[in-house]
């Protein structure tokens, strides 16, 4: 099968970097949110991306007009009724999601394949909400998505090698690298990285070091990109529990379960960068 149009449900930070590959590779694109006034912030994040690589003379301006001329946004499910794809990048709750799936199962054509972008839930348990299971997966794009090479691609037990080999094509014309994963809670990245995390919160709440120390040492030392505090304000502390959470509830293994720490920031409304504070503040910046 053909992917030719595109839908987007979510156009917050993951929905919106989605929403703008699909576009800039060409595919006719549709982005979803739940009000007007979050549309247009999301729509707003796409234009702003776009007006950067102008001016900084990766894209033209007529390239620009294209990619925004095959971008629509809207707030109404029905509106993804033409896609032959639809990528769910909705909040981290099953049930919303599994809401979604079976409003989706409803109105897009029988042919159309649907995958969520979740970084930890069951994806068959979203599927068992349609009646495609075979044409369900997880779609897992990394923040922030234009600039982020890879895609997760996340098979269940029912998942078809068509919409396999369909969207493993589909992912490579967005200029993205593919891994597949189990369907299996944090799949491979987050498996292996949210202990990571977990353990450096927990360093820190132990007085092991300072903060800036923690980031330093595996910064410098291990040669990442930003420490692991510093991560975790850019992936948002909220996500990072909710995370460990759902892990932990599949495994019942010490290591994912969250810290003290992180529950009492995120019950803080410190969550990071988006927030302007979390183990480091952003407020400064603007």
């Amino acid at each position: 099968m053909e992917i030719k149009k595109v839908g987007v449900i979510g156009c917050g930070l993951m929905g919106s970097g989605i929403a703008q590959v699909c576009a800039q590779s060409g595919y006719e694109t549709v982005v979803s949110e739940i009000n007007e006034e979050l549309l247009n912030k999301g729509l707003g994040m796409i234009k702003a991306q776009l007006a950067g690589s102008v001016q900084k003379g990766r894209l033209t301006k007529e390239e620009e007009e294209g990619i925004l001329s095959r971008l629509k946004g809207t707030t109404k499910l029905s509106d993804f009724n033409g896609c032959d794809l639809v990528i769910e990048a909705a909040t981290e709750k099953m049930e919303l999601k599994k809401q979604v799936f079976s409003e989706l199962d409803r109105i897009c054509p029988k042919h159309a394949i649907l995958a969520s972008n979740t970084s930890s839930l069951s994806i068959i348990e979203m599927a068992a909400a349609t009646q495609r299971a075979s044409q369900v997966l997880g779609m897992h794009f990394f923040n922030p998505v234009p600039v982020m090479k890879l895609v997760e691609l996340v098979r269940t037990i029912a998942t078809s090698e068509e919409t396999m080999d369909t969207v493993t094509k589909f992912s490579k014309s967005l200029g993205k690298e593919i891994i597949i994963a189990r369907d299996t809670p944090g799949f491979i990245v987050n498996l292996l990285l949210i202990p990571f995390l977990l353990d450096a919160i927990r360093a820190l709440d132990n007085g092991l070091a300072s903060k800036e120390d923690i980031d330093s040492g595996i910064r410098l030392g291990l040669n990442h990109p930003m420490g692991p505090l510093t991560l975790l304000d850019f992936i948002g502390l909220d996500t990072a529990y909710y995370i460990a959470c759902a892990m932990y509830e599949e495994f019942k293994d010490p290591k994912f379960a969250p810290p003290p720490l992180l529950k009492q920031m995120v019950t803080a409304g410190w969550l990071g960068r988006k927030t302007g504070k979390g183990f480091y503040d952003y407020r400064q910046e603007g």
